[in-house]
């Protein structure tokens, strides 16, 4: 039987002890979620404070605290930085029962079903915001797009220049 090596990704020189989660304090969805997040059994600690506080800036005065607003945001204890799906899944990562389930949306074809994920809460926020949606279409800033003719479809970001985001590193 054949075995493949795993890159390393740095978890034994660097692992992470402890996640802030920061949150839209003002969205019924997020105050939901922070309220089930904290009633699920930890495996790493979870620390929520409201994106844009001043509690929020003091911690992480690097961090661009308007974008915290629009997606969530998640920070561990030795200053990773997670955003939107990623930081969906690191926070099911902290979670005993919902571990394997990070696994596997960590996945490639995981990740899809995890921005989906992410992208349908963030039309629901966007919906009850006051801000109507309206139904047309909806892009996002790294190649994801919905539109009600043809739902989500995603075009990955130019690498022009030699700078792909996508590119992977090391």
């Amino acid at each position: 039987m054949a075995t493949t090596a795993v890159r390393d990704r740095g978890a034994a020189r660097v692992p992470v002890r402890g996640l802030t989660v920061l949150y839209d304090a003002q969205c019924s969805l997020c105050r939901f979620l922070r309220g089930w997040l904290e009633r699920q059994r930890q495996l790493v600690p979870l620390d929520f404070v409201a994106a844009g506080s001043e509690e929020a800036r003091r911690r992480f005065p690097a961090l661009d605290h308007s974008a915290t607003l629009d997606e969530i945001t998640v920070v561990g204890d030795a200053g990773q930085v997670y955003r939107s799906s990623a930081a969906w899944i690191v926070c099911l990562w902290a979670l005993r029962e919902h571990r394997p389930l990070a696994h596997r949306l960590s996945t490639p074809a995981g990740a899809r079903v995890a921005r989906g994920v992410v992208l349908a809460a963030a039309k629901w926020r966007e919906g009850h915001s006051g801000a109507a949606w309206g139904g047309r279409a909806y892009w996002t800033g790294d190649g994801w797009a919905y539109d009600p003719q043809y739902g989500w479809t995603y075009s990955p970001p130019s690498c022009a220049g030699g700078a792909c985001p996508t590119a992977p590193t090391g």
